[in-house]
């Protein structure tokens, strides 16, 4: 197992920057999820990790041995780094099992390693004599993985692998990869713009944001503190609220008096207040009310209400109940709104 550190490391493409001041540490055995827009430079930095591409400035190490740096340059296929591209990028015209036997040294393409990594990636035995066209999309990534972990590689690098996959089977291809990692403890970093699969695949989480790394840290931390109202949003469902700092035990907002759990404003009597939908509760309104109903839309497993709060500067508000709670609710209706938990709040600009 081998820390991967990446230090100042920026990459332009002519006048195009890329990347600028990226440093980011990927813990020996430990996987990180690298989390961007489209174009937000993150398969750039990938592709830099690789030695696909040559950095401008910084360095990049694996353990000991430096990479890429001033002066200093190692090839691709030097680097003892396994890399899973977003399409597999298999040999249409080799088996399974040559697939993955390519992955390994000419002189130790043992039949027992490629067995070993086949079941590894929850790959059948009798899946080894097809082609790539026989197989599904999930299979395809799967053995893509063999071919990358058969030369026990120092890290493995995923672009995006389960983008191309629907959603049932992007969530059970994605846990046998995870599954397969954790047994061969190797440093692995992935590249996503889905913030989901960012959140549940890495023990850290690095948000790029136009070619800046912007925050990272473990997952649940970076959630539940973003360094700003837009990453925030990136990263789930966000609710923003205009918010009044007065007085030492919370802030007041459109839905009431709220605690405060983390605080970036530096002070200041006006701030937004980040609330998620889940820290919301809904129940017709009893007497007093905080908010009413502007729409109910059915979703099938859930009902989707746009709520709009009370009070001179209203707010609307998306939330979701469950599919059997959607006919209680109809537009018109004033409802309340209960908070649960305290919110994080920001500068007012």
């Amino acid at each position: 197992m081998t820390t991967l550190s990446l230090a100042g490391v920026a990459k332009s493409f002519g006048r195009v920057e890329v990347l600028r001041d990226v440093s980011l540490t990927v813990p020996a055995g430990t996987r990180t999820a690298v989390v961007g827009a489209s174009g937000s430079g993150k398969s750039t930095l990938l592709r830099l990790i690789a030695g696909f591409e040559r950095a401008d400035e910084g360095s990049i190490t694996l353990g000991s041995t430096t990479l890429a740096g001033p002066g200093r340059f190692v090839a691709a296929h030097r680097r003892g780094i396994g890399y899973v591209a977003q399409d597999g990028a298999l040999f249409p015209h080799l088996t399974v099992e040559q697939n993955v036997r390519f992955g390994l040294p000419r002189r130790h393409r043992d039949p027992a390693r490629v067995r070993e990594v086949m079941e590894l990636a929850s790959l059948d035995p009798a899946l080894a004599g097809r082609y790539p066209h026989q197989l599904s999309g999930g299979q395809q990534q799967r053995v893509a993985l063999a071919r990358a972990l058969a030369p026990r590689p120092a890290v493995v690098l995923l672009d995006e692998p389960f983008s191309a996959l629907d959603t049932g089977l992007r969530d059970q291809t994605r846990q046998a990869v995870i599954d397969a990692l954790e047994a061969s403890d190797v440093t692995t970093v992935l590249v996503t713009h889905d913030h989901d699969e960012a959140l549940s695949f890495g023990r850290q989480i690095a948000v790029i944001a136009a070619g800046r790394l912007v925050q990272s840290g473990p997952p649940s931390a970076v959630f539940d503190n973003p360094v700003s109202t837009e990453i925030a949003a990136f990263l789930g469902a966000a609710i923003v609220l205009p918010a009044s700092t007065s007085g030492a035990d919370g802030v007041e907002c459109a839905l009431g008096r709220v605690p405060v759990r983390h605080d970036r404003t530096g002070g200041g009597p006006a701030a937004r207040l980040l609330l998620r939908p889940a820290q919301l509760g809904l129940s017709p309104a009893n007497g007093t009310h905080n908010a009413v109903v502007e729409d109910v839309r059915p979703r099938g497993s859930h009902a989707e209400l746009l709520l709009r709060t009370a009070g001179a500067a209203p707010v609307l508000i998306p939330l979701r109940v469950p599919a059997h709670e959607g006919p209680s609710y109809h537009a018109g209706m004033t409802v309340s709104v209960t908070v649960t938990g305290g919110g994080v709040l920001y500068p007012a600009d």
